[in-house]
């Protein structure tokens, strides 16, 4: 987005900051917004319940703090075929355990997933169609990526530019063969950066 909008590149191992951007979403520049001009502190926001069974998917301005069981009733209640609760998108959303937890300044909407959409499918081989490579926003390969933190390379995989991922989730949603992509990648992230602090530290 910042590259097409201002024909800046964000460099590897950058932030968008270095190279004179800061992005923010709208829920962000409202809140800044009504902060400034209306001397009003993030109290409430804008929350989405949607899902294929939903009775009535909804938009609510709700005080932080509500319970996200509260909004689903009043979204129509849940559907008894819901398999997984996800706070956030299809894609960069996080499954939830139980639907019993407030309102937070992060949270944009909550997602009700069919228990058959929600199952995982078998994981079979990487057959090479390189789809995933198509549609990687950041230009990375995450079939190789997954297969390097599988065997726990983790110093090629920061080579590899395994921080740039910002897990779009692209890559999952694509996949013919079911592989958990993004999982690995994750997990990549996490061990890569704990290196990256451990050598700076030293």
């Amino acid at each position: 987005m910042i590259k097409a909008i201002t024909g800046r590149e964000v460099p590897s191992g950058k932030l968008p900051v270095d190279v004179g951007v800061v992005p923010f979403n709208v829920a962000t520049v409202f809140a800044v917004y009504e902060a400034v001009q209306k001397n009003k502190p993030l109290v409430e926001r804008f929350v989405t319940i949607t899902g294929k069974n939903l009775s009535k998917p909804s938009n609510f301005k709700v005080r932080i703090g509500t319970s996200i069981n509260s909004l689903i009733e009043a979204a129509g209640g849940m559907p008894e075929t819901s398999g997984k609760i996800v706070m956030g998108g299809p894609m960069m959303g996080k499954a939830m355990g139980k639907a019993d937890i407030p309102v937070t300044k992060g949270c944009s909407g909550i997602l009700l997933i069919d228990e058959n959409e929600a199952k995982r499918q078998t994981q079979r081989d990487c057959i090479r169609c390189a789809k995933c490579v198509d549609v990687c926003t950041m230009g990375l390969e995450p079939y190789l990526l997954m297969n390097l933190v599988e065997r726990q390379l983790y110093d090629r995989a920061e080579t590899e530019c395994v921080m740039n991922c910002i897990e779009c989730g692209s890559c999952n949603y694509i996949c013919p063969a079911a592989r958990p992509l993004l999982d690995y990648i994750r997990l990549g992230k996490t061990t890569v950066l704990k290196n990256i602090r451990e050598r700076t530290v030293t």
